[in-house]
């Protein structure tokens, strides 16, 4: 069973603005899939509907098998919940919260109980390489260890798609690569990733890449050529 499967998606938002166009796209198990476009692409719209944050216009989108458009408010928070993690450009770190509980509180809603969220969000933490931080809080970190603090966060419920809205973006080069590395371990362990970006530098590091304009899929690739395209827009 595909993990994201959108068919004929269409989103207009009030004054008739149409920031997507009958999309058709697919996330199977597995993939590591970068989602590239410029600022109006309709690339940060798609993951409001991956996502489930928003509902289409028109069109079907179905997560983890359940058609979003059929489901109650209540259902799907409940998706998002069991199906779904989030990191986002900003951290959205508890300030004087530890690492260790920041990530813990990723599971508030699964009804565990305090010692075993803690275990959890340790074992979260030790897969994004700061099982030596647990005690830190957020004004004690890094600018890319709380983006790995918030990676774990994401992935401590083990959700079958982690979405990551430019988590490079509030980094610099080095601090990105290490990011970026942690996501690759995340996906070569069996996460399935979808990374949105405007960077081509960080779609090209993705084994796929669909890339959007418009409010449409322009490309769809996952070979050489994606990585040739890449650096023709760049100039290279």
């Amino acid at each position: 069973m595909s993990i994201v499967e959108l068919s004929g998606v269409t989103k207009i938002y009030p004054g008739n603005v149409k920031a997507l166009r009958g999309v058709d796209l697919v996330i199977e198990p597995g993939e590591l899939t970068a989602i590239v476009g410029p600022s109006g692409s309709g690339k940060s719209t798609l993951l409001h509907l991956i996502g489930t944050l928003d509902l289409p216009s028109a069109g079907t989108v179905k997560i983890a098998g359940y058609d979003v458009g059929r489901l109650s408010d209540r259902e799907l928070s409940a998706l998002r919940a069991r199906h779904l993690g989030f990191v986002f450009q900003q951290f959205h770190l508890a300030d004087g919260v530890t690492a260790l509980d920041n990530v813990a509180d990723g599971l508030l809603y699964g009804g565990l109980p305090l010692q075993q969220r803690r275990e959890r969000a340790r074992a979260a933490l030790d897969r994004v390489g700061l099982g030596h931080r647990v005690g830190h809080r957020p004004n004690q970190l890094s600018g890319g260890e709380q983006q790995r603090v918030a990676v774990a966060r994401a992935v401590v419920g083990e959700p079958d798609l982690l979405l990551a809205d430019e988590p490079t973006g509030n980094l610099d080069s080095a601090a990105g690569a290490d990011v970026l590395g942690v996501l690759r371990d995340l996906h070569e362990a069996g996460t399935t990733i979808a990374v949105i970006t405007h960077d081509l530098e960080v779609a090209g590091w993705a084994p796929r890449r669909v890339r959007v304009r418009d409010g449409r899929i322009v490309d769809d690739d996952d070979g050489l050529a994606g990585a040739s395209a890449a650096k023709g827009e760049r100039g290279e």
